[in-house]
């Protein structure tokens, strides 16, 4: 309230998260910024995709104080407006409900917190900025012809990187790194990582704050994984770490060869074992699978390794506090509060079990023959949305890890997704059969 008074609040989102990853929020005046903080706001969740029937829809918004913050951009003449993230509670005020993402990721983080267990975790949300039309519209269209590191004087979108750097540290990120990607257009900004709770609030903000500067430079930021066909198409590395209640780093032992610990091992083998049965979640769009295609450095294959980028998943060479598993096929379309949970419980799968993981794989993998990858039991990743929805359904701990509320909904969503696209006709097919036939 001190800040409120301080800094002139006078408007204030509550901010909260749907199944599909999408950002929603109530905005309040001042004079109900107390009620607010209260979680007394109440709102209509059978509005919104895989919540609740109608005749179930008062829910409520109850606010957690670490994500307040000041939106820099909205501060006009001496008036500010200011956000905080909410889990979404039933009509009881009391409960929590089921189907909020981000409540279901407190729920396993409990659960492998009884393990010994939690869970930091750091994303690399790569992103295009592409110009806009006399319309204002979005084209693919891109901002520059520049490449991978590109020095200033041909990175054409570095002023609004600059912005969006300068922006997100007036809100409290720690940004780490920032640079032109591979692709035309195409861009990263590396911040800080986090618990797993915050590192999802952090992404879920960037995504946000990503497209509301973008739009000030007249430009439309996208994170859809395969925008243009023929470059490179936008990722989500997610380096994740296991540490034990002591504040120590699960995953490290000093004595083994590459000073990663029986956990860690074990956990990669949880991540490789149910890789495939997680990639509806990690990459839950029809375009998502226009990206994980072998040659554009997208990881197609169930394989790991502690240097090889052509894997699923690398070992960066940090270690001590800073070992972890990089997990590096997830995009950054999907929602991060379902995504970590999946990937979470898949590694700690691992560990309950004490699997043992595939020999590590230090070779290119996309030149390899397909008996050679037969012979290493080197599985690839799902081709479709389709294909990746019946591995979910067919994994054992996806429902569990989901809970029955959003796992129901997810899938009906996604199912009618792909018969959307199933029966859409596309311009590719316009152009090879309509002269022809």
């Amino acid at each position: 309230m001190k800040i409120i008074k301080d800094q002139n609040v006078q408007f204030f989102r509550l901010q909260f998260i749907d199944i599909n990853g999408i950002m929603k929020n109530v905005a309040v005046p001042k004079s109900q910024i107390e009620k607010a903080l209260d979680g007394d706001i109440m709102f209509d969740g059978s509005s919104i995709d895989g919540f609740v029937r109608i005749n179930e829809s008062d829910m409520y918004l109850k606010p957690d104080y670490n994500t307040f913050t000041v939106l820099p951009w909205r501060i006009k003449e001496g008036v500010a407006a200011a956000r905080i993230i909410c889990d979404v509670y039933m009509s009881d005020g009391k409960t929590p409900f089921s189907g909020c993402p981000r409540v279901n990721l407190k729920r396993v983080l409990a659960d492998a917190k009884k393990m010994g267990y939690t869970m930091n975790v750091g994303t690399e949300a790569e992103f295009f900025l592409f110009k806009r039309d006399e319309n204002g519209d979005a084209t693919t269209e891109t901002h520059d012809t520049a490449g991978y590191f590109t020095v200033d004087t041909d990175d054409e979108g570095i002023d609004c990187r600059r912005e969006i750097i300068l922006t997100l540290e007036k809100m409290g990120f720690e940004i780490e790194a920032s640079h032109h990607e591979v692709a035309e257009g195409q861009h990263e900004i590396n911040f800080k990582y986090a618990d797993a709770v915050t590192a999802a609030d952090n992404t879920v903000t960037f995504k946000w704050v990503v497209k509301t500067i973008a739009k000030k430079y007249g430009l439309h930021a996208t994170f859809m994984p395969k925008p243009v066909f023929g470059i490179n198409g936008s990722g989500m590395h997610t380096n994740q770490s296991l540490f034990n209640l002591d504040g120590s780093n699960a995953f490290f032992d000093k004595k083994d060869k590459l000073q990663l610990s029986k956990v860690a091992y074990q956990y990669i083998a949880g991540i490789a074992k149910n890789a495939r049965g997680f990639a509806a979640v990690t990459n839950p769009l029809v375009n998502s699978y226009k990206r994980l295609v072998p040659g554009y450095e997208a990881p197609v294959y169930v394989a790991w390794s502690a240097s090889n980028r052509s894997a699923l998943m690398r070992i960066p060479s940090a270690r001590g506090m800073s070992t972890r598993v990089e997990v590096r096929n997830p995009d950054p379309t999907c929602n991060p509060y379902m995504a970590f949970a999946m990937m979470l419980n898949s590694g700690l799968d691992g560990i309950k079990n004490k699997l043992a993981p595939p020999p590590s794989t230090d070779v290119n993998i996309y030149q390899m023959t397909p008996g050679q990858m037969r012979k290493a039991k080197i599985k690839s990743m799902p081709a479709s949305l389709l294909e990746a929805l019946e591995e979910l359904k067919k994994n054992p701990i996806a429902k569990e890890t989901l809970g029955p509320h959003i796992y129901e909904k997810y899938v009906e969503s996604k199912e009618k997704e792909w018969d959307s696209f199933r029966i859409h006709v596309t311009d590719w097919e316009i152009e090879n059969y309509l002269k022809i036939y």
